[in-house]
This record gives C-alpha cells, structure tokens and sequence, in this order.
C-alpha cells in the first residue's frame, strides 16, 4: 500500500484519474481515504487523502494516515509556486529536501534564521530518477501534457504557511537569502516530511508541479488552467513513481476466515465402563462449542 496525500481537492482528484475500482475508507475519527488500484497495476494499491492548506494539518493526517494503512511509500502531490525562471509552468519538482523557512529567533533589529530540513530518502531518489530517462513517466500524461514536455527537476524546496506571490517581499528575501537552492516554495511539505521521519523513518516524497512563480499573477494563472495543468503533471509523475516499486500488501485486507477471541474450553469425558476420552478442544459459544 503507498498514501498518497493533497492539499487540495483538485490534486486529489489528478491523482484518483490514475485510478480504479475505488472505495471510501473512514477513519475512526472522520478522516475520508479514496482506496483503488492503479489503472492496469491491480497489485499496486493507494490510498489517497485530502488534508487541507499548512503544516500542521499535514503533519497531523499524515501520521494518522501511516497508522492506518502502514504503507511502504508515503508521498505529498499537488501545486507549488516556482521560484527560478527556467521552471515552466507544469513542470514538476521532485523534491530532494525539504526545508521549513519560518524557524528563527528574532533579535534586536534581526531575524536569524534556524531552520529545519529532511531529505528525500535514497531508494525513492534513484527510483525517480529512472524515470526521467528517456521520459518514462510521460505514459502517465494525457496527449496534450506530453506535447508541452514537461521537465522534472530535481531540487529543494521552501516550506512555511504562507501564500508566497510576491518577488519583493520580505519573506521573499529572506527566502533567496537564506534557502536560495529552493527552487519552489509551497506549504505542507515539511508538515508531511517532519511526521514521515517520526515514523521510524517511513520513505516519503514531495512531488509539486508548477502552477505560479510567485510573482504576483497567482491568481490570474489559476483561472487560466495551470493549477490544474500542474496538478495533472505532478500526479501522472507520483502515480509513475508508485508503480515503479514493488507492489506490497494491503495491511488493511481483511481475511476472509473470521477469528475468535474467546478462549478454548477443555473437557475431559467420561466414557463407558469409567475409561477416560482424551481432551477435547473447542471454543466456548453461547455454554456450547464449536
């Protein structure tokens, strides 16, 4: 089983396209999963969950999300905004770490930066890469994707709970300053990352496709297609990378022989002629056996 989660209703559903025979699964506490085969790959199963905009409600799904399905593979799917120009808008960022901006002390007139960071594990690296080659991934594009040639890089990225469209901001600056190998800024993947190393280090990736260079024209560029377009790219990348594993079991299966908790009964019969009968095992039903 990999979890595959969003942030945003429109990335899940880039991801679910990619999918078959879907079921909803509730968590205990509320929690709606999509639970499917990927098309053409029934061994390949994924879950897939929506957690919301910020940090701390990734953070919090997707600890909850590991606990319930204990997969192999984790990964966090959906938009960022760019930060260098030779980004295109679609292209997608595999991120090799994940840095969260906002930790710092301020201090007289200053604000020194502390900063957190995870790496992108080494098999999930190497498997991505292969990708690449000769653009494996593209089989996962729809015609009109793959005639636009997306690229993958292969980068840092800046996480903080911010919506970051602005070149001149202070928060800009202190992000070209202080993470300038960042090459997209968005806002969960850290959330996800801290709580995949928690896990006893459960293989996590932030997959973003491009929808924005955080330049001001966010919203003007959202109406135009390209949160969409970058989300399609980014899920058609992940749901290649995902097959590319091997396929492991569904812990949440349930087995199709039911089992009893109640415990064994032993009684010793009595036969004819006081001879004795061996004991005889069963499991206690209602005062009889079964």
């Amino acid at each position: 089983m990999i979890v595959i989660l969003t942030a945003l209703n429109v990335e899940q559903d880039a991801v679910l396209e990619h999918l078959v025979d879907t079921t909803v699964h509730e968590h205990a506490k509320g929690t709606l999963f999509d639970v499917g085969a990927v098309v053409g790959h029934p061994g390949h199963r994924v879950a897939v969950g929506v957690t919301g905009a910020g940090t701390t409600t990734a953070a919090a799904l997707t600890e909850r999300a590991r606990a319930e399905f204990s997969p192999s593979v984790m990964m966090f799917v959906g938009v960022a905004g760019g930060l260098r120009s030779e980004l295109g808008i679609g292209d997608v960022v595999v991120a090799t770490k994940v840095h969260s901006y906002q930790g710092g002390r301020s201090e007289g007139d200053e604000f020194l930066v502390r900063p957190r960071s995870w790496e992108l594990s080494h098999r999930l690296d190497q498997r991505a890469r292969r990708l690449c080659r000769k653009d494996g991934w593209y089989d996962w594009l729809s015609k009109h994707a793959r005639a636009a040639e997306p690229k993958v890089a292969f980068a840092p990225i800046a996480v903080g709970d911010v919506v970051l469209d602005s070149t001149t901001s202070e928060l800009a600056r202190r992000i070209r300053m202080s993470f300038n190998d960042a090459v997209a800024a968005e806002m969960e993947g850290s959330g996800f990352a801290h709580a995949a190393a928690l896990a006893d280090q459960v293989p996590a990736v932030v997959v973003r496709g491009i929808s924005d260079h955080a330049d001001g024209a966010k919203a003007s560029r959202d109406r135009a297609g390209s949160q969409l377009m970058a989300a399609r790219n980014a899920a058609a990348f992940a749901v290649a990378l995902a097959v590319s594993l091997e396929p492991q079991p569904d812990s949440t299966a349930q087995s199709p022989w039911p089992t009893s908790s109640l415990p064994p009964i032993y009684n010793t019969i009595t036969a004819r002629d006081h001879a004795t009968v061996d004991k005889q095992i069963g499991v206690q039903i209602n005062g009889g056996r079964k």
